[in-house]
């Protein structure tokens, strides 16, 4: 198994750059991008377990999207029987502990703050 597709769920087009970069320095070739919570999820629906030979795929999720956001598009991916399984990493520029105790319990497997260290991006990607 290669390395985890990822989808970067991400509307402002600065933190979307910053993000391929800290992903490419990280060494994650595989990226798709989504830039609102629609697009997410028609992208998620449409190939929910993954790529050839069971390839992963990881959730980088902004929190705040346009037309759908991203608390919603994480409850439509935890409630449905294709994606409840995916790994799903919550970015977001608040580091509240509030914010991030309300995403950790609507199941996100972490969350990241914004800009992305490269080196915490990488550890959990790899986790």
């Amino acid at each position: 198994m290669g390395d985890p597709r990822i989808l970067l769920v991400e509307d402002n087009c600065d933190c979307e750059e910053l993000a391929l970069r800290a992903l490419r320095k990280a060494g994650f070739a595989s990226v798709e991008v989504a830039r609102d919570g629609a697009e997410a999820l028609g992208k998620l629906l449409v190939d929910p377990a993954g790529g050839p030979d069971g390839e992963e795929q990881i959730i980088l999720l902004d929190l705040k999207l346009p037309k759908i956001d991203g608390v919603d598009v994480l409850k439509r991916i935890r409630s449905d029987q294709r994606t409840k399984d995916l790994r799903v990493i919550a970015l977001s520029a608040s580091e509240n502990p509030a914010e991030i105790e309300r995403c950790l319990s609507l199941g996100v497997d972490a969350v990241l703050t914004k800009p992305l260290d490269t080196e915490a991006l990488k550890r959990t990607l790899l986790t």
